[in-house]
């Protein structure tokens, strides 16, 4: 599919619209903080390359939830598969659990997954473990951060050290996307992270949300990249144009060496012409991008320095503002 569709165009919008991690310190909306990032040094260091990619995908299937989370649970449970343990790679512990993410046989025979599609949903394939984990997880509220997120990490071993050690190895496993981020840039950021993993929807979501989309995007339930972007600011008080064109003009431009956390990267088929602007995303830093990709995707950062496809279609950036108010 062509990258044009991946972003509303301003006709488009004439048809009809057819109609989430860590505790924030002043118990605020759920937010993906500093775990939702990029593998640290330390966690590439750590996670063998087939968990962190394992990780990574398994947490995509639960909106809300961070990668870090899954690959902390893993560490502590057996050393990301290393354990020799009883229990690890076949029989059980003294407490009936099997597996590297060590499921007890009647909890795996509910949130089992079968990952590799081998035909059997198998709590000692690691492949398999991950992505159950991930659903347990999800199905005790883990996306929706904050408390919910304590209470799903308790959920899975019924103690308190346990949850602050699986919280504590996520904040070393994950680079944070928003340290650098200030003021209604950090809000705009915090907000989108809220959506990691949501599924692409062309025409869909807006300042309330997601949404179900238009023509392709009608049966699903998520975002386009632009539909992201005016949520994101929305949050932020700051309201800017549905479409990604439209959206280069909302607040100043900013250069590439000036750019911070939260202002707008746009792409076009011919970086000289702004109206063929196709593309959206949210700089997060560190030369990466929150966006909502194409249809089929979901909603993830990737790199966008150095991305040559980025690199060639980029067209600038600009930092959305609150209109000024007039005294009398």
């Amino acid at each position: 599919m062509l990258k044009a569709a991946a972003c509303l165009s301003a006709a488009a919008l004439a048809l009809p619209l057819a109609l989430i991690f860590l505790i924030t310190a002043r118990g605020g909306p759920p937010v993906a903080g500093a775990a939702a990032g990029a593998p640290t040094a330390f966690a590439k260091r750590d996670i063998p390359p087939a968990y962190l990619r394992w990780y990574l995908d398994a947490a995509r299937t639960c909106p809300g939830l961070s990668w870090s989370i899954l690959a902390a649970i893993g560490k502590v449970e057996s050393d990301h598969g290393r354990s020799q343990l009883p229990g690890v790679h076949s029989g059980q512990n003294h407490a009936g659990a099997g597996g590297p993410m060590q499921f007890l046989a009647a909890t795996w025979a509910s949130y089992g997954v079968d990952a590799d599609h081998d035909g059997r949903a198998d709590r000692y394939n690691p492949h398999d473990a991950i992505y159950g984990a991930a659903r347990y997880l999800c199905a005790n509220g883990a996306g929706k951060g904050g408390k919910q997120l304590y209470r799903a990490i308790w959920h899975y071993n019924h103690a308190d050290w346990y949850v602050r050690k699986v919280l504590d190895l996520a904040k070393r496993y994950a680079a944070s996307v928003t340290a650098l981020a200030s003021g209604r840039g950090a809000v705009a950021v915090r907000a989108a992270l809220r959506w990691l993993g949501t599924p692409y929807s062309w025409g869909g979501g807006g300042p309330s949300g997601p949404s179900y989309g238009i023509q392709h995007g009608a049966h699903i339930k998520g975002f386009d990249c632009s539909g992201l972007t005016q949520y994101a600011w929305a949050q932020a008080g700051v309201r800017i144009d549905r479409v990604a064109a439209a959206q280069y003009d909302d607040g100043p431009h900013v250069p590439r060496s000036q750019l911070q956390p939260g202002d707008l990267l746009f792409f076009a088929h011919n970086p000289r012409r702004p109206e063929s602007i196709h593309h959206v995303g949210i700089y997060v830093g560190g030369g990466r991008m929150l966006h909502a990709p194409q249809t089929g995707d979901v909603v993830r950062i990737a790199p966008f320095s150095g991305n040559p496809y980025r690199e060639r279609q980029y067209v600038g950036a600009t930092r959305p503002a609150a209109p000024r108010s007039h005294s009398a």
